[in-house]
């Protein structure tokens, strides 16, 4: 295998070919890449490079991208759909060895250098988890809607929710891990940049643990349905059977079984409506149809808008509300004048309206409230209507 002396090197093959691996790249999924079809879009020179440097590979006729490089494009653009559990796994092993060397090392820059890929790890594993249930998430739904087989179909969402309690379980030991198992060490390594990143690592992961109760919940209804749908195909293909030997009334019971059936013409059948992905939706044959769709379900029946009755014109008259209003203040004003103390004052004072023994009360106690610095609040006592009001004089 060619060995790249430098990342200059590397990034000026990658350069060379950029093309190619644009285009191979992007059909990855359709159909083989022949070495015909490359050297129409490039010269022949430029691909026998990148072949002798091991950027392509040429099997035959065909051509494959590195896999190294290959996973490297998938992970960069965020394409990949593998569940890499075990690269989690690794990140948390190399996670308890670099937090074991640090509380033996003694030296400072062995800590820092320690420490430092602590920092690394704990920062990776949060978005190694929500990436891995990103792709899970994408498989599951793919493998619904596009999987002809029924067993295989039940098979691999079987091995997907494996996969999400594999993803649970790192999750739940990453939390015991940095909150139980090596409290020594975050009590010894104080830093605001690790509080930082514990922090955000704990948001992650409970955001991740979230998410997998939703995944969960999609798995079982998608298991079901397709079970469903499995036992509906494996009958229909018996009672096919059957039919086709000319022996479906002889060795079952159909005859019965449609004369006990009431079926009403109009009653609803169960469906299980499939969500189409963006992907999906965004092809163009796709909108192609969802636009035709909309063309023939549209209505050219313009309803008419009902007119509203004239206004009445008792509505345009000026009308004028009055309230009166009792002054506080004007109150206030009488009260230090008067020199009786305030129950006597507000049961005889000349209010601008008819008030009640409630409303008396009210401005009694409005009094106090706003003005209260100008009052004399003594410790004795008078009853009126079986009420205790404080003997209080103007200062």
């Amino acid at each position: 295998m060619y060995a790249f002396q430098s990342i200059k090197e590397l990034l000026n093959a990658l350069v060379l070919g950029k093309e190619l691996l644009g285009e191979m790249f992007g059909k990855r999924k359709s159909f083989d890449y022949r070495y015909d079809q490359a050297i129409e879009m490039i010269e022949e020179s430029k691909v026998t490079a990148l072949i002798e440097k091991g950027i392509i590979i040429r099997n035959g006729r065909y051509l494959e991208i590195e896999d190294q490089l290959f996973a490297f494009f998938e992970q960069i653009l965020d394409v990949n759909e593998e569940i890499n559990v075990s690269y989690i796994n690794e990140h948390f092993t190399l996670l308890k060895e670099n937090i074991d060397y640090y509380l033996i090392e003694n030296s400072e820059n062995g800590k820092y250098k320690y420490l430092k890929s602590i920092k690394t790890s704990l920062r990776k594993m949060g978005f190694i988890c929500l990436r891995n249930i990103v792709d899970l998430n994408r498989n599951i739904d793919n493998t619904f809607k596009t999987e002809p087989n029924y067993k295989i179909k039940i098979k691999k969402l079987e091995n997907y929710d494996h996969r999400r309690l594999d993803i649970k379980r790192l999750i739940l030991v990453t939390e015991q891990l940095i909150d139980e198992e090596e409290l020594t060490f975050f009590a010894v390594a104080k830093e605001d940049e690790l509080n930082r990143i514990t922090t955000e690592l704990r948001l992650q992961l409970q955001d991740a643990r979230h998410s997998l109760i939703e995944t969960e919940r999609q798995i079982i209804d998608f298991l079901n349905q397709v079970k469903l749908q499995s036992k509906i195909s494996e009958k229909i293909r018996q009672v096919k059977y059957l039919k086709d030997q000319f022996e479906l009334e002889s060795k079952s019971d159909i005859l019965f079984q449609l004369g006990e059936m009431n079926p009403v013409l109009f009653e609803s059948r169960p469906s299980f409506p499939v969500k189409l992905s963006l992907e999906t939706l965004q092809e163009e044959e796709i909108y192609g149809l969802i636009r035709d769709l909309n063309k023939r379900q549209s209505s050219k029946v313009k309803p008419k808008i009902p007119m509203a009755e004239a206004i009445n014109p008792s509505f345009f008259n000026d009308t004028e509300e009055t309230d009166v209003f009792i002054n506080m203040e004007e109150m206030k004003n009488n009260f230090s004048a008067s020199g009786n103390h305030l129950l006597d004052f507000v049961l005889q004072y000349k209010y601008p309206k008819a008030v009640d023994f409630e409303e008396m009360v009210y401005c009694y106690c409005q009094l106090i409230s706003l003005y209260e610095q100008d009052m004399d609040i003594k410790e004795q006592y008078i009853s009126h209507r079986d009420t205790e009001f404080a003997i209080i004089y103007p200062k």
